[in-house]
């Protein structure tokens, strides 16, 4: 598996955030083809990120068909009229882990 992971710092109104993001932005991410699964985090703590978005793709050639996209290319220009502090992005294979004794 390769996933895209998008951080969202700080946006100027969270719930006006939140609100648009899932109206507007979802829909728009759940079209790019190849996408296998598509998370959202809101994590709590010191420094953590406002809200991490997860694009999850079969592989590395998926990944980059489906990033290549007409259709990522709506989902990355929404992306950017988020008023938001600042936004963090990064690629990477995902490697599973399993539980030692199961």
């Amino acid at each position: 598996m390769h996933r895209l992971t998008v951080q969202y710092f700080d946006p100027a109104d969270g719930d006006a955030f939140l609100a648009a993001y899932r109206e507007r932005h979802v829909p728009l991410v759940q079209a790019i083809p190849g996408l296998e699964r598509f998370t959202l985090t809101t994590p709590r703590g010191d420094g953590a990120p406002y809200l991490v978005a997860e694009l999850w793709f079969a592989d590395r050639d998926a990944m980059k068909a489906g990033l290549s996209s007409p259709q990522n290319d709506a989902a990355a220009a929404d992306a950017e009229t988020y008023d938001v502090a600042r936004k963090v992005m990064f690629t990477g294979e995902v490697e599973e882990i399993q539980q030692a004794g199961g």
